[in-house]
């Protein structure tokens, strides 16, 4: 299973060498901030698209989308939260408090636009970033997470 991972669009034009990467996956998983429903109906037009809200997402989106999401991929647990909530401002610190009575495999995440792939303890943490973000990000990026035979092979790509 390919999954596309993005984060912090903020309704900004998602490149097209992305948009076109991200047709070859089997789901595609945003970490909020997507912003408007149309970024959300391209994803959705693209590939088969999974999305919670984060802080800047206007009220249509925060309608149709849950903060946090349990995605099943075979036995493997992935949590998805933007990480804007909680008692810290560090989007990690708020994306492990997330799912602290949860054993996830992978928690996916955003809000901070800097990219993180990284175990800790027997969880992956991975935030792809954002494609789009010219104040905030040192380079654009987004994730590509390969699950194949239970083994996860998370990747970072910077454009």
């Amino acid at each position: 299973m390919i999954i596309g991972v993005l984060s912090d669009t903020h309704s900004f034009q998602i490149p097209p060498a992305i948009i076109e990467r991200l047709k070859k996956a089997d789901l595609i998983i945003h970490a909020g901030d997507i912003c408007d429903l149309q970024t959300l109906k391209l994803l959705k037009k693209t590939a088969p698209t999974k999305a919670v809200q984060g802080n800047m997402d206007e009220l249509a989106v925060r309608k149709l989308l849950p903060l946090k999401e349990i995605i099943m991929c075979g036995n493997l647990k992935i949590g998805v939260t933007h990480g804007h909530i909680g008692e810290t401002r560090e989007a990690l610190k708020n994306a492990m408090s997330s799912f602290k009575d949860d054993k996830m495999d992978v928690v996916i995440f955003g809000h901070s636009h800097q990219a993180m792939n990284e175990k800790v303890g027997p969880t992956l943490y991975f935030n792809p970033g954002s494609p789009n973000d010219v104040i905030k990000a040192k380079k654009f990026s987004y994730g590509i997470i390969n699950i194949e035979a239970g083994k996860i092979n998370a990747e970072i790509i910077k454009i």
